[in-house]
């Protein structure tokens, strides 16, 4: 019966994950599709380039959440039903790959970024906030996000294993999923990375003209 709950626990997190909140946030404020122009991708970043600020914060928190709250409804509840950390990881990965590849938007979602942060959040506060703390710093001496994520992704992975038995005790599922959480997060970050060692990526606070103008 656990598989049982284990399973359902997983497709939620999954059907969670699919909700594509650039988008749905986007269509509830009146702006242009985020899929129609900027780089394409259904995330914050590229809702900024509309001129919404507030848009690109409700996103940005939207899409932290649905990473944090599978992860943390199974740490809160599931002991009841016999879930442990491997369904802590395959509920985050899948709440991860819901954003990536939704099934309510034709499959086509964004690279991750703030969920993939959401899921470290719920494993542990300290980690997701170690995580955060390399992208910031990344970000503010390099003025590049996708750089920034990239170097938050493959960090990841090492502050929570350097942390077993002083701030946790590692457990396997967990640092396979979040493996595979980085390793997709470089994935998505492909074309960034072909853009950053050819000199064209775009720094933050470039402008780069989306929808409508700043206001």
């Amino acid at each position: 019966m656990e598989y049982a709950y284990s399973a359902g626990a997983t497709l939620l997190a999954y059907l969670l994950g699919s909700l594509s909140f650039a988008v749905i946030v986007s269509r509830v404020l009146g702006l242009k599709d985020p899929r129609s122009f900027g780089s394409k991708n259904p995330g914050a970043t590229n809702v900024l380039r509309s001129g919404s600020k507030v848009a690109a914060v409700a996103t940005l928190l939207l899409d932290g959440l649905k990473g944090w709250l599978p992860v943390m409804l199974v740490k809160w509840f599931g002991g009841d039903y016999g879930l442990g950390d491997g369904t802590v990881a395959t509920v985050g990965l899948a709440a991860f790959l819901g954003h990536l590849y939704p099934v309510f938007f034709q499959f086509k979602g964004g690279k991750g970024v703030a969920t993939a942060a959401g899921v470290l959040l719920g494993v542990s506060w300290v980690l997701g906030l170690a995580t955060l703390a390399t992208w910031l710093i990344v970000a503010f001496f390099s003025r590049y996000s996708s750089l920034a994520s990239l170097a938050a992704a493959v960090f990841a992975p090492m502050f929570y294993l350097l942390g077993d038995r002083a701030a946790w005790y590692v457990d396997k599922s967990i640092v396979i999923a979040l493996i595979a959480i980085s390793a997709l997060l470089v994935y998505r970050h492909r074309e960034n990375i072909n853009k950053l060692l050819k000199g064209t990526e775009s720094k933050l606070g470039a402008s780069k003209q989306g929808g409508k103008k700043p206001g």
